[in-house]
């Protein structure tokens, strides 16, 4: 071989190498099913599965899109364990602990379609690992027995979901190893013992290939959460953001007191389970909407709930109605129904010219303002759909409630403040940076990222397996 052609073949392999290597690898999160097509009628069915189941300064990956019709939770990158090991998590607001699927499980799943590895927690590979009995001060949070024998049976869960699917377990302690803040767009390591639930039994959409994933990582405001652990072993502060970016994908999740941008706040209802707000008005360009009076007066358990790990943005039917109205009074298009659920029109024209942004007005005098393109999204190019949904969602003694999520959070900087029980929001850019304060009162600068679909150990994988083929090609010439 002259070595004209030697140098070309040279040339082109590194032009694979340089385009893997510039790649990228593992960042912050990312949506459950990003970049996948899906049919309109998993929308609701992913919202609804969520729905039966909705029961230091830190950086934590992030990423996806937000989009509606990408469907799915949001999902981080964790380490347990001494050596750490990388488990993928999803991220929920509506939940109150950490688990993991672990060794030996004979009914955990062991693929998925996200294009991440699995891994199976491994207490014997972990020299930090600590059984948790029944007698802990942490299972009395949970409550699971009535009876205990202390230093025998061990703190156990059962979780059975509205639509079957259940994970089964045994708490244990272990290190969780997260990205500290230690200067401007700089982390380090940061270890610290928690307790989570080593799941031995997974069933339902839990194992279903398409979405599986490690296990959840809830962040309610509970005292079993990982944030209200942190906190506890003077680490953290309970306060958190998360900016989800359904322009570029990824977005920012960090764990701290948020200097920059200034988010206005507004009170949490207390003694909930899920983040309440009260609701006051809504307005469409202006035009006022009548409010069910449960929602605007929070009677009963009722009122407005705010949750990232859902899609859409459901309110009552008459409220629904209304503002279906309301938004095509200025632009009439004839609507249809898709798949009994989603009202669409036929459209050519630029959306956010044509129709009217929504202002949902919240108590202390906070507002959320929703753009077509927040609320519209496209079928396909002609053809555009709405996101609100009539979600006939009512609480036991009957009161409406409002459920807003990605639709409304999306293109957001949202903090949640559980020392001070309020959370707020502001427009912000989420492919750009925050700032948040550390314990000494200096503040320091988190970028956005995106934590891909393809692992880094695949495309390190390809890495090597490119440059066998090169060394051999050059040896098989030479040598």
């Amino acid at each position: 071989m002259d070595l004209s052609l030697t140098l070309r073949i040279l040339g082109t392999v590194l032009m694979v190498l340089i385009q893997y290597a510039s790649g990228n690898y593992v960042f912050n999160v990312t949506h459950k099913f990003a970049g996948k097509d899906k049919q309109l009628s998993e929308l609701k069915s992913h919202d609804s599965f969520r729905h039966a189941r909705m029961l230091a300064n830190i950086d934590l990956p992030l990423g996806g899109d937000s989009r509606a019709d990408s469907i799915g939770l949001y999902f981080t990158k964790i380490k347990l364990g001494s050596p750490p090991k990388d488990y993928h998590v999803q991220v929920d607001t509506g939940s109150d602990i950490l688990w993991v699927n672990c060794a030996p499980c004979s009914k955990c799943p062991v693929k998925t379609d996200l294009g991440i590895p699995l891994r199976l927690y491994d207490s014997k590979a972990s020299s930090t690992w600590k059984k948790v009995g029944c007698e802990d001060n942490f299972c009395a949070f949970i409550s699971q027995s009535d009876t205990c024998e202390p230093n025998t049976k061990p703190c156990s869960y059962h979780v059975v979901y509205g639509d079957g699917s259940t994970s089964d377990g045994d708490f244990v302690k272990d290190n969780i190893t997260l990205d500290q803040i230690t200067g401007n767009l700089r982390t380090a390591p940061l270890s610290q013992e928690v307790i989570f639930g080593c799941g031995s039994n997974q069933s339902g959409q839990l194992g279903q290939t398409d979405s599986a994933l490690d296990g959840i990582m809830g962040f309610g405001q509970a005292n079993t959460s990982v944030i209200s652990q942190l906190a506890a072993g003077g680490n953290v502060k309970r306060v958190f953001s998360h900016c989800l970016d359904n322009v570029n994908g990824g977005g920012i999740f960090a764990v701290g007191e948020v200097l920059s941008p200034v988010v206005k706040t507004t009170p949490l209802v207390p003694n909930q389970v899920h983040y309440n707000v009260i609701l006051k008005a809504i307005d469409v360009d202006g035009e006022p909407l009548d409010l069910p009076p449960s929602i605007a007066s929070f009677g009963g358990n009722g009122g407005t709930i705010i949750d990232s790990g859902t899609t859409l943005a459901y309110l009552p039917q008459d409220l629904y109605n209304s503002l279906i109205k309301q938004i095509t009074a200025r632009t009439p298009v004839k609507l249809h129904m898709v798949q009994e659920t989603f009202a669409c029109f036929s459209f050519t024209s630029n959306t956010d010219k044509a129709f009217p942004v929504v202002n949902l007005h919240f108590e202390d005098s906070l507002k959320m303002s929703v753009y077509p393109h927040d609320y519209l999204f496209s079928l396909r190019e002609d053809m555009y759909c709405f996101g609100w949904q009539s979600g006939g969602m009512t609480t036991q003694d009957g009161s409406d409630v409002i459920l807003l999520g990605d639709l409304v959070l999306s293109n957001k900087l949202v903090v949640y403040d559980l020392d001070n029980e309020v959370i707020g929001w502001v427009d912000h850019n989420c492919s750009s940076n925050i700032k948040v304060k550390d314990g000494s009162g200096a503040a320091y600068s988190v970028e956005a990222d995106n934590l891909i679909a393809s692992s880094s150990s695949v495309i390190n994988g390809k890495l090597a397996t490119l440059l066998s083929i090169l060394i051999w090609v050059f040896l098989s010439q030479f040598c």
